[in-house]
């Protein structure tokens, strides 16, 4: 059961995640602790009105998850905390600022679904399944918790809601495996933006492929990319020109250490960038699964 790296990817809509809608038996629990790292133009939030700007980021994260059924279908929950360490350094018209930023960012909760393939399977009839393509959908709910001062332009909490549904198709073929989602992240108005502003934004579109390859169960590699854009600002009403259109690609590798826990490392790097995407990430992650024993 993926879990997203909350915190290793500096915007929402940035992430990559290969098998996000992959099937799990019916009481898999895990946990999971993670850092990631970012540099390069990347900020907490890319439609801040910073211009060359230059970011180091580090966060950590702590996450748990869990696997049920929910109208005879796999289901899961998931929540992520992070905790980030940024250097920001950028422009605001002729004037150099810098700024370091330490505390706990958002965090977020998501529940997802299988509604096309993935029955709600024990540990048993789970191991002698024949794998099958399934569509999945999720929500995701990142709620203001984080750190937030409306006197500081760069902040690591966002100070509004922010939602994403999405869908996600899954294709076993073999060893091979092939996700393709699509999603819209929406976010709610901050009324306590820097200087006292409203600051609002629209939506962004996302879309995400991996191909993946299995060599042996929690042995796996995989090619990510992903597409969004929209998230076009505005403060006080006044329009910014500071929509996204930007395009990463990534790597994602799955080791096995025992039965119950394995390692997941990341690398992802903007190709094609307007605004706030062009960046290099690096992350692993530690998860350890157990069954719950009935």
């Amino acid at each position: 059961m993926p879990l997203v790296l909350l915190g290793c990817h500096a915007a929402h809509a940035q992430e990559l995640e290969p098998r996000a809608y992959s099937p799990n038996p019916v009481g898999v629990n895990f946990v999971v602790l993670g850092v990631g790292h970012s540099s390069g133009d990347v900020l907490l939030d890319p439609s801040l009105p910073l211009t060359d700007v230059s970011t180091r980021l580090t966060a950590g994260l702590a996450g748990f998850g869990r696997a049920y059924g929910l109208f005879g279908r796999s289901a899961s929950v998931a929540f992520v905390a992070p905790y980030v360490a940024g250097d920001v350094s950028g422009s605001i018209g002729e004037d150099r600022r810098d700024a370091q930023r330490r505390g706990f960012g958002d965090p977020r909760l998501r529940l997802a679904m299988n509604i096309m393939g993935g029955e709600a399977l024990t540990p048993a009839q789970f191991a002698t399944r024949h794998p099958e393509p399934s569509l999945g959908a999720s929500i995701v709910v990142v709620p203001p918790l984080g750190q937030y001062d409306s006197t500081r332009l760069v902040n690591l909490g966002s100070n509004r809601w922010s939602f994403k549904p999405e869908l996600g198709f899954s294709q076993p073929l073999g060893r091979w495996y092939l996700d393709l989602y699509a999603g819209v992240w929406l976010f709610t108005h901050n009324d306590a933006f820097f200087g006292g502003a409203q600051r609002q934004q629209d939506a962004i579109q996302t879309l995400q492929a991996h191909v993946s390859y299995t060599i042996r169960p929690q042995l796996w590699f995989a090619a990510d990319a992903t597409h969004y854009r929209g998230g076009q600002s505005s403060i006080d009403g006044n329009s910014r020109m500071d929509a996204l259109a930007n395009t990463r690609v990534g790597i994602t590798v799955s080791l096995p250490i025992s039965a119950r826990q394995s390692l997941k490392l990341s690398w992802s790097d903007g190709v094609a960038t307007r605004i706030g995407g062009d960046f290099t990430s690096y992350a692993i992650a530690w998860q350890y699964t157990w069954i719950d024993q009935r």
